[in-house]
């Protein structure tokens, strides 16, 4: 599903985020990028969904090579790929119902789609109850529980989770690591990108490890390893 080529991002002489990167995602595989802060995780994923072009290699996403997508033709591409931030980005003077149902729409969806689908979404999430709070009246946890629905709301082949539990305490981060599991296992491609060992230690899932730009390992049942 996606293919990363020989993939190099060099921000200047002094600044090399990615070097020479090759891997492959498969449809409805579960997999984690993990590394140091700055190892090139953030990177991987704005590479992925065409926010940054790589300095040399290719990128697919599918049969579609995202390097030579156009800016104009980008949305189309992002509406297949569902991106969870650690800071949220949720508007604050939207509620959690509003928060998601902005993001059809922006694509021009129907009311009665709106109406109807984004309350499967909160009850999926399971903040149902929290439809008409504002994000400074929600838990760090809803919070990202309302990102993650906003992040499925169009139906996307696959979920990228940049650091999802950066900003939760440990309770509130393994209910979003099993939410994010309970999506996977519903057949939506996961890639967890993150730096906390206890996470992906305990998952049991395939793990790509970066280190100053450069992969040094990708491992089915993978760990946290870094040395």
């Amino acid at each position: 599903m996606i293919t990363f080529q020989n993939v190099s991002k060099v921000y200047n002489h002094n600044s090399i985020a990615l070097e020479n990167v090759s891997f492959k995602i498969l449809p409805n595989e579960f997999a984690s990028i993990v590394g140091r802060s700055g190892a090139g995780k953030s990177t991987v994923i704005k590479l992925l969904i065409g926010e940054e072009r790589p300095s040399k290699g290719r990128i697919f996403f599918g049969d579609v090579e995202v390097t030579r997508v156009a800016y104009g033709n980008m949305p189309s591409l992002r509406r297949k790929i569902g991106v969870i931030f650690q800071d949220f980005r949720l508007l604050a003077a939207k509620t959690a119902f509003e928060n998601i149902a902005f993001a059809l729409e922006a694509a021009g969806r129907p009311q009665w789609e709106i109406t109807q689908f984004v309350p499967q979404l909160l009850d999926m999430v399971g903040i149902k109850d929290r439809a008409n709070n504002f994000p400074h009246e929600l838990s760090g946890g809803e919070k990202q529980r309302v990102a993650i629905a906003r992040a499925l709301i169009n139906r996307p082949d696959v979920i990228v989770a940049d650091e999802p539990t950066g900003n939760l305490d440990p309770i509130n981060t393994w209910d979003i690591i099993k939410l994010l599991l309970k999506i996977n296992e519903l057949g939506t491609t996961v890639i967890l990108a993150t730096h906390d060992k206890e996470i992906i230690n305990s998952l049991g899932k395939r793990v790509i490890s970066l280190d100053r730009g450069r992969m040094i390992r990708d491992e089915q049942e993978g760990r946290f390893i870094l040395s």
